[in-house]
């Protein structure tokens, strides 16, 4: 096992520079230490809903294009935290989820056409607990199988009537037509009362033939405290085509609710893994299981770190950027079938934020030292909301993140969705980031054009953004607020706030 104090402290040699990082250690201390783990972001999705309502009108107008971009979403308020899968059977079928922040249900998209256009629909609820109460979806998180089965998984949150949260549990909804509609859905792993949620679920399948476990689907989330199997990482297996679920705990049992962001992968051989942020420890941990799920070995350290939950990049106004690894495997015939990649953000030397990577070619049993992904610049950047993927055809490593580079004020508000780019598996990142967002998105201040001191519908860009890729081609999806004072036809409040975008990259 290979155990660092993170990449940081390899390009610090001056004294100066010694000094500015730990300062910015010990800043970075506070700033987490404000945040509370247990207010979940979805909060401010409840307090608008019980406020205002939900927004009745589901409908969309139908995706449009923006150059190279398209507006997936295209529709009323606003939308955040977007996933996107790709059939791997029928490579041009694409499917993608985000949250609603003034609606109840879950959104799901779903194109045929290798994301030239896109419809919608909306994902399953149960039914509300009790007169008044609200209850909605968030998080979302989707997942192919071998055989074209699309698994949508998300969140439950169960809220009384003015008396806060009631309840969690977990949802994994089912498609056989690539999206378009979800017929039966699982619901499990109820939670009760208002300090016991479960958070931040990341789907995935055995899509391997020669697995022995192959299509197999494995959901990972953190559960905040207690419940019946303690709180931290959770680890969900259905061996049924999603019919049923079966869960067990895969970090330190020690540490109740101490851990976030757990993010699933499954090697060429059915091994399954899993990565996540271990807060109090200020680590990226690990574990993994060879026998489809059903047992794991001991947690194993990726990286140390600087940032331990999240930190106030200037790009957001009201939350901070969320820390938590995104795990992928090389599941191509390449010279690096099997290597293991985890990424995530961390607190540079400059105080900006960053993307590093770290791989494994011993099924996760010790890692590589972590390296920046992202071009090296001159200037303050930041960069945030990532998401891995590997390539199953090419092996090419993909990273997708936020970028404030285009930002020529120096205030690092505007943002860019960008590509890094690995055909070495991951050992070097030298060709020029892949700029994908076509237009800059300012979420701090409205660009100076709307009378407001920040956006914030709700959940701001959200804690995370997607990738896929396959043969080639890269499909990134984000939240994009460059519409905000767009009407779309059919909006009670005529503004198209924040949308969500995604694009066909071609890797070069």
């Amino acid at each position: 096992m290979t155990t660092i104090l993170g990449p940081i402290l390899m390009k610090i040699s001056l004294p100066k520079s010694a000094v500015l990082f730990f300062s910015l250690l010990a800043q970075a201390s506070v700033l987490t230490a404000a945040n509370d783990p247990n207010n979940p972001t979805w909060w401010d999705k409840y307090t608008y809903l019980a406020k205002n309502g939900p927004l009745a009108d589901g409908s969309t107008t139908g995706s449009i294009t923006s150059g190279s971009n398209v507006d997936v979403s295209n529709e009323c308020g606003p939308q955040s935290e977007t996933f996107i899968a790709l059939d791997t059977r029928s490579p041009k079928n694409l499917a993608a989820g985000s949250n609603e922040i003034f609606r109840l249900p879950m959104r799901g998209y779903y194109s045929s056409n290798s994301g030239k256009s896109w419809g919608a629909v909306d994902l399953p609820l149960p039914a509300s607990q009790g007169t008044n109460s609200i209850n909605f979806g968030s998080d979302p998180t989707l997942t192919f199988d071998s055989r074209g089965n699309l698994f949508y998984g998300y969140i439950v949150v169960f809220f009384g009537n003015g008396a806060g949260v009631n309840g969690t549990e977990m949802a994994v909804a089912r498609s056989t037509d690539g999206g378009k509609t979800y017929p039966t859905v699982t619901f499990f792993s109820h939670e009760g009362g208002s300090n016991h949620f479960n958070d931040k679920p990341m789907i995935t399948a055995d899509q391997n033939p020669v697995s022995p476990f192959r299509d197999n689907v494995y959901i990972a989330w953190d559960a905040a405290v207690g419940g019946s199997i303690g709180g931290g990482v959770r680890f969900a297996t259905s061996r049924d085509n999603g019919a049923t679920f079966t869960t067990v705990r895969v970090d330190d049992p020690k540490g109740q609710g101490h851990s976030i962001g757990a993010s699933p992968a499954v090697g060429p051989n059915g091994e399954v893994y899993v990565g996540w942020n271990d807060y109090a420890a200020n680590a990226i941990v690990f574990n993994r299981s060879f026998d489809g799920g059903k047992t794991f070995a001991s947690p194993v350290t990726i990286s140390a770190k600087v940032l331990a939950f999240d930190y106030p990049v200037p790009a957001e106004s009201f939350r901070g950027a969320l820390v938590y690894p995104s795990l992928d495997v090389d599941r191509s015939s390449g010279p690096h079938r099997g290597r293991i990649y985890a990424s995530w953000m961390d607190l540079t030397a400059l105080g900006t934020t960053d993307i590093f990577l770290s791989y494994s070619d011993d099924r996760g049993a010790t890692w590589s030292n972590p390296q920046p992904v992202t071009d090296r610049l001159s200037f303050r950047v930041d960069r945030f909301n990532h998401w891995l993927s590997v390539d199953p055809v090419t092996g090419y490593v993909i990273v997708s993140f936020y970028d404030t580079r285009n930002d020529q004020t120096g205030s690092r508000y505007m943002t860019d969705t960008y590509l890094a780019v690995s055909k070495d598996g991951g050992q070097n990142w030298n060709a020029p980031d892949l700029r994908v967002s076509n237009v800059s998105s300012n979420e701090h201040d409205c660009g100076g054009v709307f009378p407001c001191s920040g956006i914030n519908y709700g959940n701001q860009q959200g804690d995370y953004e997607g990738v896929v890729s396959y043969n080639g081609i890269a499909y990134p999806i984000w939240t994009d607020s460059r519409r905000q004072l767009d009407p779309i036809a059919g909006c009670s409040r005529n503004l198209g706030m924040e949308e969500v975008f995604s694009a066909r990259v071609a890797i070069p």
